[in-house]
Parts: C-alpha cells; sequence; structure tokens
C-alpha cells in the first residue's frame, strides 16, 4: 500500500457513503409523498397509481443500494485483494502470445464481471418488474439474452481489446493518439451497424403500419427536414410493458423506432409530440454533441493512461504485482469510475439542458399539450416516481424530474 492506495480508498468510500446519503433522501422523498399526487397531475394519475410509483422506486433503490456494496466489494476483490493477479497468473500459464495473454486478462474481468451481476439483473426481472406487473419475458429467453449479450460483448470487445494492446507495445509514446482514432473509429463503426445488424439480434422490427398514423409523422419528418431510414415498431412487449421511443444511428442509417408498447398506450397527437421531442434532439444535435463529448473523454483518458502507466506507484497502489500494459489498461477501467461520483452531477445538467432542448422544439413543431398528456400517461404506465429528492435526481436522471418537466412545458401554452 501506498499513498494512492489510501486516495483511491477515500474515493471509493466517499463515493459510497455519498450515494447512501443520495439514496436515504430519495426513500425520505418518496415515502413523504407517497399519499398525496401532486396537484399537476391530479386529473391523470390516481392515488393508487401515484402508490404504485412509490413503492416501484423504492424496491428498485434497495436493488440500486446492494448493487453499490456489490460494486465495491468487486472492485476491492479485483485491485487490493489481488483477483487481477490471480487472473494474470492462471493467464502466464497459456502458451500463447503476450498480447493475447492481456487480451484473455481483460476479457475474463469482462465476464467475470457479467456473471457474479447475473444475480442482481435477474432479481430485477423476476421480482421487482414482475411483482409491479412489468416482466412479460421468460427464464428461458431471459437466459438465452444474457448469453447473446454476453457472447456479442466478447465479440466486439476482443478486436477492440487486441488492437489497443498491439498499439500500446508498438506505436511507442504516441499509441494512445492511434488508440483514440481507433477507438472513434468503432464506436462510429458500431453506431452505424447497430440499427440494422445488432438490435435485430434481440427484437423484431417492423415497418410502421398504421397509415393515418404515418402520413401524420411523416408530414412532421418533412417540416423539421429529418430524413430516415425508416418508421419502425419494435415488440418490447416480449420482455417487458415498458414504453419508448428512440431513433438511432446516423447518416443514412438513421431510423425511428417505436417500442409497439408506447403505440399502444398514446394517442395520435401524443405519438407525434413524442416523435418531436426525439427530433428536437436531432435539430440540436445532441447527439452529435454526445458524441463528441465522449470522444473527447476517451482522448483525455487515454492521454492520462499514458502517463500513469509508467508510475510504478499506480501499480502498487491498486494491488498489482506486475506492470505490463494489459495490467494498466485492466486497472484504469476498474478504478476510474471510483473518482467520478462527485462529477456526475454536471453531466447530469447538461444532459437535462438537452431535454428540455428537446421539449421546447417538440412545442413549435407539434402541440405542448399532447406531450404533456403523452408524457403523464408514460409516467404514469411506467410506474416513475414523481417526487424524486432534488439532490438525488442531480446526481443520477438524465431527464428533468417530471414535474419541473411539466410546469416548463406548461408554460410554452401562455
Amino acid at each position: 500500500m501506498n499513498n494512492f492506495t489510501w486516495i483511491f480508498l477515500l474515493a471509493l468510500f466517499g463515493g459510497l457513503l455519498l450515494e447512501l446519503w443520495l439514496l436515504g433522501r430519495q426513500v425520505r422523498s418518496v415515502r413523504g409523498h407517497r399519499n398525496q399526487v401532486p396537484t399537476a397531475f391530479a386529473e391523470k394519475i390516481s392515488l393508487q397509481q401515484h402508490q404504485k410509483a412509490a413503492s416501484y422506486t423504492l424496491a428498485n433503490i434497495r436493488l440500486e443500494g446492494a448493487s453499490l456494496l456489490f460494486g465495491v466489494i468487486l472492485l476491492l476483490a479485483f485491485t487490493l485483494g489481488g483477483g487481477l493477479n490471480w487472473l494474470y497468473g492462471l493467464w502466464q500459464t497459456v502458451q500463447i502470445s503476450e498480447l493475447w495473454r492481456g487480451v484473455g486478462l481483460l476479457l475474463s474481468v469482462l465476464g467475470l464481471s457479467t456473471l457474479l451481476e447475473l444475480p442482481l439483473s435477474a432479481w430485477r426481472t423476476f421480482v421487482i418488474e414482475e411483482k409491479y406487473g412489468f416482466n412479460r419475458t421468460t427464464l428461458r429467453r431471459f437466459l438465452i439474452d444474457q448469453l447473446m449479450q454476453l457472447m456479442l460483448m466478447l465479440a466486439i470487445t476482443t478486436p477492440l481489446v487486441a488492437s489497443i494492446l498491439w498499439l500500446m507495445e508498438q506505436a511507442g509514446n504516441s499509441w494512445w493518439l492511434w488508440a483514440w482514432m481507433v477507438l472513434t473509429g468503432f464506436t462510429l463503426l458500431l453506431s452505424w451497424i447497430y440499427p440494422s445488424i445488432i438490435a435485430p439480434m434481440f427484437n423484431k422490427f417492423s415497418p410502421l403500419q398504421d397509415p393515418p398514423l404515418k402520413k401524420r409523422l411523416e408530414k412532421l419528418l418533412q417540416r423539421c427536414g429529418f430524413h430516415s431510414k425508416g418508421m419502425f415498431v419494435m415488440d418490447g412487449s416480449r420482455r417487458s410493458s415498458h414504453g419508448n421511443a428512440y431513433f438511432s444511428g446516423f447518416g443514412k442509417s438513421k431510423r425511428i423506432v417505436f417500442f409497439d408498447t408506447l403505440l399502444e398506450s398514446l394517442e395520435a397527437d401524443e405519438i407525434e409530440a413524442v416523435l418531436a421531442h426525439e427530433l428536437g434532439h436531432f435539430k440540436h444535435r445532441h447527439v452529435l454533441k454526445g458524441m463528441l463529448y465522449m470522444a473527447t473523454v476517451s482522448l483525455l483518458g487515454l492521454a492520462l493512461l499514458n502517463w500513469l502507466m509508467q508510475q510504478e506507484w499506480f501499480f502498487q497502489g491498486l494491488g498489482a504485482t506486475t506492470q505490463s500494459h494489459a495490467m494498466a489498461l485492466a486497472l484504469f477501467l476498474l478504478a476510474t469510475p471510483a473518482f467520478t461520483t462527485f462529477i456526475t452531477p454536471f453531466f447530469s445538467a447538461w444532459s437535462r439542458k438537452h431535454e428540455f432542448e428537446a421539449d421546447s422544439y417538440a412545442a413549435q413543431q407539434s402541440s405542448a399539450a399532447a406531450l404533456i398528456s403523452g408524457l403523464v400517461k408514460l409516467y404514469r404506465d411506467n410506474a416513475a416516481t414523481l417526487t424524486p429528492d432534488p439532490l438525488y435526481s442531480a446526481f443520477h436522471h438524465s431527464h428533468p424530474p417530471a414535474a419541473v418537466r411539466i410546469a416548463h412545458l406548461s408554460s410554452t401554452l401562455k
């Protein structure tokens, strides 16, 4: 142990205590308001529905607390507990090149983390989601999904990790610039192929068949100057009754996707308003800004890693007995989140700013009243809490709290 060990532990447990404190605030806020529906929602959401949302939120908070504690234990097991050293030793006995031993180490960490977190995912699906009427998947489908996700993750991650480790070995001190270009290109490729190749592995996407609705939405697209590869309906009801809508891809691969559950719940004018909101993200270039942000963060992160891997205290402080490129990358990926907890409100605020901008755009291009009505139905149907704690929301919610968002939209009606 050295000074960096104590810095790491201070950040880790400081972040954990902060998160647990925020969870406590959220519990008190939800419980304290569970017996009265906020005035802005009283006509559309019954007290029974409001209390269901409160109970659902509290159940998820308990699971979130367990996930936090498990995540800290797992991180300490991999680092100071010697888990990475043990895995590295196992791969050293395999008669392959050092590059592929490094790939094996990274994939082992990824695979073990996924498998160890599987019970928490199963609990969420078959206990919480089942209890509150949202789960529609079966155990067989759940296990197949998990296996497919793991295989897809390994298939995608293996060439990326191998490329980065190869550059770390062969490209000298400028490896991190080359690695950043590879990572950025890989991200763009995934964004391009996701709608047409990856997403259909898990769900069925059918062209929107409702002629009047399709015509109405096409007029909206024309007004907004948006060109896509089509509008599709996703069979989200196979796994959950939650509803959503989104568009994915970029360039000519852009496609608009509606969950079938959303189409069943909303009226035509509400669907148009929800789509107008999504188009607001496109019009304000939020997707592009997000990609530029991620590219900048990855560039700075790789530059930091390049410096840290040359510092002996970095390895020793996190319990590593071997200094290698693969070990440095594994330690960096595992430990970095411990230092980012305290800055998450800034990124959440940035995201909420985008949501307000998209709402304002939807109010201009469609109907603010219809968007309000549609959002209230989505809050109701998804059992979203209407009374989150402001500080908890500032850390954890990429969207504005329901009451704040509705008030913002209502102001455009005047």
